[in-house]
Parts: structure tokens; C-alpha cells; sequence
């Protein structure tokens, strides 16, 4: 059975769209400025295969613990389904804040809960960027940050970090303009998986204080680092805010747990946003996220290491170049010489049943492809086996 795939325009199954794209006149015009995630559109592929070898999803494949759903089935059960306060239960808020000030000791750092991360990055989007301020983030980037900018009438400025994804600072200093409103780094990263050293990120913290620059951190795989705890610029720049969340440590992608942290000024600010957005995070799984803050994921993590090592090890064998990945759960492997385009290269891997992720879905260069590890060991080797054949 063969597969077209076309990720510029809609990906296709024999020749059928998958998804229908059509304009209306009532559609405002930021809605012009995107298009279904293509990672989306490969989901949408893989649930018409029979034996897909899935490597695309970003999301754990461990199951919830079980005392973090026993919370939530008891939080239902005692009636805590109506709405929570907009700031989060302060059972939950309290614990992060408790947290959050141990490792950093800002006096004036607040914590509010939000609908998963998402719901942080779209309201601190909405709350500090207006039309024409430019945004500055790392290329390659996480697939909705161009997305977000634009929807609010920002305007991206992309950092090239090829060919090892470290962050130049100087390259980013040297894009601030009188236009500059943030700098938004990702650390862990998707898709790449590398970890920016603690001497980038004090750079950066300091180059955003110096220059009077929102720095916004996106730190959601934080808990996945096999290396070394990744630095945060929160520990050398008091002003900077910190996106986090539950579903990726706690397998919880569904629930919509999120919550971020920074100056009270801007906490305030977003938590009145929320009122008249999102209005709160799941109530009932709030209590859960109380739960999953007294437990211990070490297991959890050990095994993702293993798998890292594991596929970082096998592709570099295979002949893929990989730059060295420290975090979350994915690898970005360069695709071999002669292969042609990251996007040509997916396609004949689709053509196997392999699904993987091109690099153009998350960066303006077409070379790379990303793959997601968080996937059992069985589906890991039949990965492989398909990559070590196509670098052939």
C-alpha cells in the first residue's frame, strides 16, 4: 500500500486529503497566517496504517501512576467538578510556590496554574506582545511558537543554531531591535533534544535584563534531562518568566496541566486574562497534579536515558549524523548525504510504515527529521532497522 505525502500542502492517503482547507469569508485574517501542525497530519496518517512504526508522537508511552490517578477518580468522586479559583487550588499552588521559591528565592515570584502549557504560552502571547513587536526564538523551534507570534501580529525572528543547535548569544544579540518584545528559549528542546549550556543561558538572562527584554522559558521537559539539570535563566534574571507543566513528567498530555511563574506584576495580570479565557485548569486533576508532586519519576527518566543512549548510539553507527541530545525525549539526525530533502527522505520512509517527523515542520532548513523515543523498545528497533536501510 503506498503513501503520498505532501507537507507543504495537505498530507494526503491515496491521493484523498486528509483534511479539507478551505477559507470562508467570515475567517479573520490571522487565521491566514497558519495551517494544521504537520505533525498533526502525520496522526492522521498513522490511523489509516495497519502496522505503522510510530516514532512521530511526543508524548510518554508510560502509564500514569497509579497513585496520581487514584487522586483524580477520588477528586471526582468527593464532587470537585465545578470550577476551582482561577489561580489554581491552593493546595496545588502553594506546593509549586514552595518549590519555586526554594530554587530561586525571588521574593517577588508568583505561580499560577494554567490549561496545560499551551494556555500559558497563548496568554503571555496575548498579554505581552503587540502587533509588530518581534519576537526572537531558536531555529529549530517547538512547531506552535511561529504560530502563537503571528496569531497576536508579532513577527518572528529566527536564530539559525545549526549545525549543533547550541545558542550563539551574540547572534542573538545582534537581532535585537527597537522592535525586540521577547526572547523565548527552550530548553530541553523539541525537537532536537539538546540541553543549552548554563553559560548560553546566563548570557541570555543577562543580555534580556541588560536590554529590558520579556524572556520567556519553556521548560516543559525539564524533569527529562539525562545529563545534567538544565539551567534556567530564572536563577540570573529575577524578571523572567517560567512555563511548566504536568503531562509530559506524569504521561498526563491529556489532562491540560500546566502552570508558569515570574513577577507578580505579570502573574496578576495573566491570572485576570485566564478569567475570561480558559477561566481554569481541570479541577478535579488538579488535585492529581498535588499527588504527582510527591511522586518520584526517577524510574521513569533511567529508562528514557537507556533509550537516548540507545538511539543516539545505533544512528550515529548507521552513518546519521546526530548532535548531542541531553533532554526530552527526541533526536534530530541529520539526513545522509545524496538522500535529498528531510522531506523526500520522510516520504519513502512513510513508504515503510515508518513514521517520523520532517525538519521543515520545525525550522526554515529541510535537512533534519525528528524522531520521538518515547515508544517501546520493540517499536525502537523496527525504527531502527528502517533507518539503517534508507541511510544505506
Amino acid at each position: 500500500m503506498g503513501y503520498s505525502v505532501y507537507f507543504i500542502q495537505p498530507l494526503t492517503t491515496d491521493h484523498q486529503p486528509l483534511t479539507c482547507y478551505m477559507s470562508h469569508p467570515w475567517l479573520a485574517e490571522r487565521t491566514s497566517e497558519f495551517d494544521s501542525s504537520g505533525i498533526r497530519k502525520v496522526f492522521d496518517l498513522a490511523a489509516k496504517m495497519k502496522h505503522p512504526i510510530n516514532l512521530s508522537i511526543g508524548q510518554p508511552d508510560f502509564p500514569v501512576p497509579d497513585v496520581v490517578k487514584e487522586a483524580a477518580i477520588e477528586a471526582i468522586r468527593a464532587d470537585k467538578n465545578g470550577y476551582s479559583v482561577t489561580q489554581g487550588i491552593p493546595q496545588l499552588r502553594e506546593a509549586l510556590q514552595t518549590r519555586v521559591d526554594a530554587e530561586y528565592g525571588h521574593a517577588d515570584r508568583r505561580v499560577l496554574i494554567t490549561s496545560g502549557t499551551s494556555g500559558s504560552l497563548v496568554m503571555t502571547m496575548l498579554a505581552l506582545i503587540n502587533p509588530g513587536d518581534e519576537v526572537i526564538f531558536m531555529d529549530p523551534y517547538f512547531v506552535m511558537y511561529p504560530a502563537l507570534v503571528k496569531m497576536v501580529g508579532g513577527k518572528c525572528v529566527m536564530i539559525d543554531t545549526a549545525p549543533d543547535f547550541a545558542i550563539d548569544v551574540e547572534k542573538v544579540a545582534a537581532a535585537i531591535t527597537p522592535r525586540t518584545k521577547m526572547i523565548l528559549l527552550n530548553s530541553p528542546s523539541n525537537p532536537t533534544g539538546v540541553v543549552a549550556s548554563q553559560e548560553s543561558v546566563k548570557a541570555l538572562a543577562q543580555l534580556a535584563a541588560e536590554r529590558n527584554i520579556a524572556l520567556l522559558s519553556d521548560e516543559i521537559y525539564r524533569t527529562f534531562s539525562y545529563d545534567d539539570v538544565p539551567a534556567s535563566p530564572a536563577k540570573w534574571n529575577d524578571q523572567t518568566l517560567v512555563i511548566d507543566g504536568f503531562s509530559k513528567t506524569y504521561a498526563v498530555t491529556g489532562w491540560r496541566m500546566g502552570w508558569i511563574h515570574g513577577p507578580a506584576a505579570i502573574i496578576d495580570k495573566l491570572t485576570m486574562m485566564q478569567q475570561y479565557t480558559f477561566v481554569c485548569a481541570p479541577h478535579p486533576l488538579q488535585w492529581a497534579g498535588v499527588a504527582a508532586l510527591e511522586t518520584d519519576m526517577s524510574p521513569q527518566v533511567t529508562e528514557y536515558r537507556k533509550r537516548r543512549d540507545f538511539m543516539v548510539n545505533d544512528l550515529r553507527a548507521a552513518g546519521y549524523e546526530v548532535a548531542p541530545t541531553g533532554g526530552a525525549f527526541y533526536v534530530f539526525p541529520k539526513v545522509p548525504k545524496d538522500h535529498g530533502t528531510a522531506t523526500q527522505f520522510v516520504a519513502r520512509a512513510i513508504e515503510k510504515e515508518l513514521l517520523i517527523i520532517p525538519g521543515n515542520i520545525f525550522s526554515q532548513h529541510d535537512t533534519h527529521f525528528r524522531i520521538s523515543y518515547a515508544a517501546s523498545w520493540d517499536t525502537l528497533e523496527r525504527g531502527l532497522s528502517v533507518l539503517q536501510r534508507l541511510a544505506s
